[in-house]
């Protein structure tokens, strides 16, 4: 018997693509706006969500049976702002430029929806193991996301990928700028990671005729 049952490994399969927080549930849409013109920052930010879901859900599922139910919306705000403060911190120790760069975005992490969604829905009734893949799941597609946005923004956007010029040296006029490309300025403006959002979800449903169904 392997490690992880069918129903485990689905935890951690389907939000990548049937039951993505972001592109089917439609959660965790404004960092995904916000932070995502750099490829750096989003994965930052996707590695901190991670951190926060996976130990979080461990978290609330421990203390399922002693949370009170009328105050259990506080214990998983103090139990995720104390897990955000501890990524606040690292970042401010060791990466401090991009710090400031995701800044309040951070901190909004203890809003999230996807965050705050799957303590209610998941871990409040589950054991810590399955909890635990199931915020693992939910952080990666979200994650996931995420990177695929910042991928494009900064590609497209400053063309270039981790702050390494890809594409060539506009100044200098090198690799593709020498025949006339331009960055696209519109990719770093938010709107633009909107739009596409909105095409990995039109991408994702035109080739999962049961999405279409189903919504």
């Amino acid at each position: 018997m392997g490690l992880l049952s069918k129903k485990d490994a689905a935890l951690l399969t389907d939000p990548l693509a049937d039951n993505n927080p972001i592109t089917i549930q439609v959660l965790g849409i404004c960092s995904a706006l916000a932070i995502t013109a750099e490829l750096k920052a989003s994965i930052v930010m996707a590695v901190s969500v991670m951190f926060v879901l996976g130990l979080g859900n461990v978290v609330i599922s421990l203390m399922r049976n002693i949370i009170p139910s009328k105050i259990r919306i506080i214990v998983q705000l103090i139990v995720v702002a104390t897990l955000v403060i501890i990524v606040d911190l690292v970042l401010k120790a060791f990466q401090y430029e991009l710090s400031k760069t995701l800044s309040v975005f951070v901190g909004l992490i203890i809003t999230n929806c996807i965050i705050m969604g799957r303590f209610e829905a998941f871990a409040l009734g589950n054991k810590p193991w399955r909890s635990f893949l199931d915020g693992i799941g939910n952080a990666v597609g979200y994650g996931v996301i995420l990177i695929i946005v910042g991928f494009f923004r900064e590609l497209l956007g400053s063309g270039t990928l981790l702050g390494f010029k890809v594409l060539g040296d506009p100044i200098e006029k090198t690799g593709l700028y020498a025949i006339g490309y331009e960055n696209n300025g519109f990719m770093l403006l938010s709107p633009m990671a909107l739009i596409v959002v909105g095409i990995i979800i039109w991408i994702q449903r035109s080739k999962n005729k049961a999405l279409i169904e189903e919504n």
